[in-house]
C-alpha cells in the first residue's frame, strides 16, 4: 500500500477528534490534530510491518 486515507471528524460526544483510515480497519483518537496525528502514526505501526507501511498519510479537512 502507497498512501493510506483517513477520515476525520469531530467527535460530538467526548469532544476532541476521531480519524477511521479508509480501506482499513483502522480507528484512533485524539483530544487535539497533534494528539491525532502522534496516535495515527502509533496505530500505523501497530497495524502493517515495516515493508507495508504506507508512504503517503493523508487527512483531508
Amino acid at each position: 500500500m502507497t498512501e493510506i486515507i483517513f477520515e476525520v471528524q469531530e467527535d460530538d460526544v467526548d469532544g476532541g477528534l476521531v480519524a477511521h483510515a479508509l480501506g482499513a480497519g483502522i480507528h484512533t483518537e485524539g483530544d487535539t490534530l497533534d494528539d491525532l496525528k502522534a496516535n495515527i502514526r502509533d496505530a500505523l505501526e501497530c497495524h502493517f510491518d515495516e515493508a507495508e507501511m504506507p508512504r503517503t498519510v493523508r487527512l483531508p479537512h
